[in-house]
């Protein structure tokens, strides 16, 4: 399902993250920076001023660009890799509307080139990221310097720096432009909260593609989905003679999940439609190129009309439980290595 990746919420909501006086376990200072005086929250830790959650687009949000830049600074961070980014997607979560381009026009090709699990931006690119995450652009992602330096920006004007250096003189300048940066244990988008260790991910290595080339050698053919950031896919048929091209042009660290191949029989499709939910429709135009859509039962009885000139379909429920691919995997890096962090 095409959504973007959860959050915390609202600050009177949000996962409560408690004041700390020294280092997490691994080594990093972590400070929660935002416009909300620490003097408004109860004795619980909520949250229970005056709220003011959306980006006023000029010197409270310069003055979080300025806190992130001196943390960074201090810390002696030039550049930060990009972790799980995503696009918003069939849902929104953010309080302001998304607008075209998701806030990264200019940063990146109009294809997101670059913007993927893992790529390297300097902080100047950094810094945009995190503008257009405060106005809710409809971009997110984890700004990361391994073991290093960490941003993480939340709904509601909420920003997570972590460091492992004290940066006192980032503190006092975050102060002086009228933020706060309170020293907490954890950020409520640590990846590590992330992890389901039960889980096992499997790197898309030789014996995945050995074992997807069997499985096109039975079926003819198959269909697979690249997810390329969080909740944003390409989708590609694929017959036996296509894989290794395929193979090579794939995104870095993309998430891969094989599909049964499509019906060209689009009413027989259609009428297997559920009575009622999200499905997710896949189909192929007479050019060939694939594209999808989320839809509810609400737009049920425009997709004959949509899917008119489709020359072939495929219908996937958007509930975990219905949706069971064929084969999974993960992407590694070209050493060999399974650093992306996201469960395919």
């Amino acid at each position: 399902m095409n959504v973007p990746m959860a959050s915390p919420g609202s600050p009177a909501s949000s996962p409560q993250v408690h004041p700390v006086d020294d280092r997490t376990d691994l080594g990093i200072r972590v400070y929660r920076v935002t416009n909300y005086d620490p003097a408004d929250r109860n004795g619980a830790g909520h949250y229970v001023g005056p709220e003011d959650v959306y980006s006023d687009h000029g010197a409270v949000e310069e003055a979080y660009l300025a806190s992130v830049a001196a943390f960074a600074e201090e810390t002696g961070i030039t550049h930060l890799t990009i972790r799980e980014p995503g696009v918003t997607g069939f849902v929104n979560f953010g309080v302001e509307p998304p607008i075209d381009g998701h806030g990264l026009a200019g940063l990146f090709p109009p294809d997101l080139t670059g913007y993927h699990d893992g790529a390297q931006v300097p902080i100047s690119v950094a810094l945009e990221l995190v503008r257009a995450m405060l106005r809710d652009n409809g971009a997110w992602c984890r700004l990361e310097a391994e073991d290093q330096f960490f941003v993480h920006v939340g709904y509601d004007q909420y920003v997570y720096v972590g460091s492992a250096l004290p940066c006192p003189r980032a503190v006092a300048l975050t102060h002086r432009r009228g933020l706060f940066a309170e020293p907490i244990n954890q950020s409520p988008y640590d990846p590590q909260l992330d992890e389901d260790d039960s889980v096992r991910r499997r790197p898309a290595d030789d014996a995945f593609w050995a074992e997807l080339n069997a499985l096109i050698s039975r079926r003819g053919a198959v269909l697979l989905e690249e997810g390329y950031l969080s909740n944003a896919s390409r989708w590609h048929r694929i017959t036996l003679d296509g894989v290794a091209p395929i193979r090579s042009r794939l995104a870095p660290r993309a998430r891969l999940l094989i599909w049964p191949d499509l019906s060209t029989n689009v009413d027989a499709a259609l009428a297997e439609l559920p009575d009622d939910g999200l499905v997710e429709i896949v189909w192929q135009n007479p050019q060939g190129h694939i594209t999808s859509l989320t839809v509810d039962e609400t737009e049920y009885p425009a997709l004959p009309a949509m899917l008119a000139e489709a020359h072939a379909v495929l219908i996937l429920s958007c509930y975990d439980d219905e949706r069971t691919p064929l084969m999974a995997a993960v992407m590694p890096d070209p050493d060999g290595v399974l650093r992306a962090r996201w469960m395919p």
